[in-house]
Order: C-alpha cells, then sequence, then structure tokens
C-alpha cells in the first residue's frame, strides 16, 4: 500500500506539474506573439506596452543581435537576464528558458524568447513571468502529499487489518473449538457461518472428516470391547478346565477330556488371534497378497476335498457347480481361507447340501457359497460382513463373528465386494465377487 501510495502521489504530482507548465507556457506564447507584433509596428520599440504590464508578474524586454537592451519593461531597463548564447539560440527560432529576478529576492522567472525582424535588423522580443506561484501551489502539493500519504496508509492499514480480522474470525473460532473437542465430546462439531465461501466450506469438510474419525473410533471402540469378549469365554473355559486337571482325585479319564478341552479353546483362542491379525494389517493397508492365476474350478473343488470331512461330521454333503476353466489373477491362499471361511459358516449356521459355485457377468467372476436352511434373519444381510456380528439364532452356537468380516477384507484386498443374501427357495447365498483381469484366461 506504501508503494501504491508513493507512485500514485508521483504521478499526481508530476501531473499537476506538467499542467501548471503548460498553462504557463501557453501565456507566454500568447503575450510573446502580441509583444513582437507590437515591437514591429513601433519600429523595435515596446511603444506604451511596456508601462501597461504588470511590473510584479510580467515584464519584457527587446533585445538586438549582440543581447544589448533596446527597450525593456521599467523595472528591467538596466538588468540583463539573458546570456549572449540564449540570444543567439533565440535568433534560430522561439525558445523557452528559466531563470530568476536580479534583485535581492532572486523569484524564479520563466522567459519566452522570439526573434523579429524591423528595417532589417535581427531583434529578440522576451517576454516572462514570475514562476513563484507556480513554486508554491507544487510546494503545497508536497505538502499535503507528505501529510495525506502517510494518514492515508494508516486508514488503509487500519480497513485491511479490520477486514483481515473480520474474514478470519471464523477461522479463530473453528480453532478455538478444534483446540477444546477431545475424546470425550463425542458429537461436537466446528462452527460454520452461514456465508457460502471458502472458509466455510472449509468448516463444512473439517466437520464431515470429524463426523468420519468419529465412527472410525467408535468402530475401533467397540471392535476392542467385542474382541476382549470373545476372548474371554474361551479363556475362562481355558482357566476352569486347568483348575479343574490339578485337582486331586482326578481319573485319567477325566484328565485327558480336560486337556483336550483345553486344547480346544487353544485352538479357539489361536483361531481367533489370526482372525483380529487379518482385520489389523487390512486396516493398516499391510494385507499382503501373491497373487497369480487362479483355476476357479481348480479352486473350488480343492475347498469341496478339504472341508469333506467336517461335512460328514455333520452329516452333511458339499458339491461343486461346473464353473468351467475360467481363470482369475488372485491370491489363492487368501480366496481359499475366504471360501472355508464360508462353507464353515454354512455348515455351522446353515442345513442340507452345501454348493460351490461360480458365474461370470459384467467383467466380474462370482464365486459363491449356497446352503438349504433357513437363511439370513430379516435385516441381517446388510450388517452380515461387520465384524463380530452374528445372527441371533447364532450366538449360541460357537463362533467369533470374524468370519464373514475376514471374507469380506480379503474380497476389498482383491479390488472386489462380498454379498448375502436368501436364495429364491430358501437358504443363505454367499458370494465373492472380483474383478476379471485383462491377459488371464482358462486353460
Amino acid at each position: 500500500m506504501a508503494v501504491v501510495l508513493g507512485a500514485i502521489g508521483l504521478v499526481v504530482y508530476l501531473r499537476f506539474e506538467s499542467q501548471l507548465d503548460d498553462t504557463i507556457n501557453q501565456g507566454l506564447s500568447s503575450r510573446s506573439a502580441d509583444v513582437g507584433a507590437v515591437v514591429e509596428r513601433q519600429n523595435g520599440t515596446l511603444g506604451d506596452i511596456g508601462n501597461s504590464v504588470d511590473q510584479e508578474e510580467n515584464f519584457a524586454q527587446v533585445l538586438d543581435q549582440n543581447g544589448s537592451i533596446a527597450d525593456a519593461s521599467p523595472q528591467l531597463r538596466n538588468s540583463r537576464l539573458l546570456s549572449p548564447g540564449q540570444v543567439r539560440r533565440a535568433l534560430a527560432g522561439s525558445i523557452i528558458v528559466d531563470g530568476s529576478y536580479p534583485f535581492e529576492d532572486r523569484d524564479p522567472i520563466r522567459m519566452q524568447l522570439r526573434p523579429v525582424r524591423v528595417d532589417g535588423r535581427r531583434l529578440v522580443v522576451m517576454v516572462g513571468t514570475s514562476t513563484d506561484d507556480r513554486r508554491k501551489a507544487l510546494r503545497n502539493l508536497a505538502g499535503l502529499l507528505a501529510v495525506g500519504g502517510p494518514l492515508a496508509l494508516l486508514l488503509a492499514s487500519l480497513a485491511g487489518y479490520g477486514l483481515a480480522a473480520g474474514a478470519l474470525g471464523p477461522v479463530e473460532a473453528m480453532r478455538l473449538k478444534a483446540a477444546a473437542i477431545g475424546e470425550h465430546e463425542p458429537g461436537e462439531r466446528l462452527p460454520v457461518s452461514d456465508a457460502d465461501d471458502e472458509i466455510a466450506r472449509l468448516g463444512t469438510t473439517l466437520n464431515a472428516m470429524l463426523a468420519r474419525l468419529e465412527t472410525a473410533f467408535e468402530r475401533e471402540r467397540t471392535f476392542v470391547a467385542d474382541a476382549s469378549h470373545e476372548l474371554r469365554t474361551p479363556l475362562a473355559i481355558l482357566k476352569t478346565e486347568l483348575e479343574l486337571a490339578l485337582r486331586r482325585g482326578r481319573t485319567r479319564e477325566e484328565l485327558e477330556l480336560a486337556l483336550r478341552s483345553a486344547v480346544e479353546e487353544t485352538d479357539r483362542l489361536a483361531q481367533l488371534a489370526e482372525s483380529l491379525l487379518v482385520i489389523a494389517r487390512a486396516d493398516q493397508g499391510q494385507l499382503a497378497l501373491s497373487t497369480g492365476p487362479v483355476q476357479i474350478d481348480e479352486l473350488l473343488d480343492g475347498v469341496r476335498r478339504r472341508c469333506a470331512s467336517r461335512a460328514r461330521l455333520r452329516d452333511r454333503k458339499i458339491v461343486v457347480q461346473n464353473a468351467g476353466p475360467t481363470a482369475i489373477e488372485a491370491d489363492p491362499q487368501r480366496i481359499e481361507q475366504a471360501l472355508d471361511n464360508l462353507v464353515e459358516n454354512a455348515l455351522q449356521h446353515g442345513a442340507g447340501t452345501i454348493t460351490l459355485g461360480a458365474s461370470e457377468h459384467d467383467g466380474h467372476i462370482s464365486m459363491y457359497v449356497r446352503d438349504e436352511g433357513s437363511g439370513f434373519p430379516a435385516d441381517f444381510s446388510a450388517s452380515a460382513f461387520e465384524r463380530f456380528t452374528r445372527a441371533d439364532q447364532a450366538r449360541g452356537r460357537g463362533g467369533s463373528g470374524l468370519g464373514l468380516a475376514i471374507v469380506q477384507v480379503i474380497a476389498r484386498a482383491h479390488g472386489g465386494q462380498a454379498r448375502a443374501s436368501n436364495g429364491p427357495d430358501g437358504g443363505a447365498d454367499v458370494r465373492v465377487e472380483l474383478p476379471l483381469r485383462r491377459g488371464v484366461s482358462g486353460r
């Protein structure tokens, strides 16, 4: 602002000075023409015009080509104002020069010199005027600029500070509110003004971020609470079995039964820990995949053989529908883990024959596991893949509620999605949909 005001002041000063000079020069040019015409008529003298001019402000002289005064206004009849060089220049053409009065006050003057010819003689007519008013006007203007410039700078600074403070006031309010929000104040949001500007949009975006963080924190708290609950039950059973085994008077059969129960609970704890590790790695973006071409028919048949013994123990049967020689680019171990979890879920909570199959549509391969049970309860499909979520009728039948959550984690790690629904004829239908990659084909 100081640079701008300084530039504006300089432009105003120079423009005002130029206009004053133009006004003075035009006046001198007009008077010079009039005096020159009089000198030509008066045979080289000023005549009566020499006494009629304002002796304080305006004056005139007639000089010969040597610079000698031929005639002049009364106050300058004995004062030479021009040098010989200036007179010689004037004989060649009209010029304007600056000087000063030859008196004590030495006031500034401006003179215009014009050549004239009288009876064959070459003369120079000089008319002049005092520029003291010009000097005073410029001095007054400079004083006004010197006072007004800093004052305008001060006012502009105060106005700029006020505007900046007003504009950044909402930012300060958001900062204070953000500093006051803690983990024990859920639902608190930053204040957002009604104005549709960048700061309001910033506040809206930050509030949306706070909502996402609050949801994530709540999910993590729920996850920790559910994990603690799931760990507490097998640990309590394991402790009870070991305490019973340490009592005196236990038979060999009772000790063996207690140890087998402890082994089962230990396996359950190990499986739960592995499931929690998979989910934690997925949350951190560190679920490693070792991808390669995977034949769908071989994959489904391998899952069937691996789960056949568990199915026979429950008097169940697993069949594979012909999927064809379709191949996908995936991590075979992770995909097998996801399908194993789906089969185990069908064995625990379903009934009848379990069907493994796959279908291709819209650039995706959909691998599904179906059973002939009662299917999912109403409104459960939407939350089936959430952590520690189980259907009400299955809560007392074992399981940690992480099997389907891990299926979803594996599907998303491959760029796909897991979906759960009930079949048209009853029974659960759970699918893992993965994209087909270009360049991967069947045998």
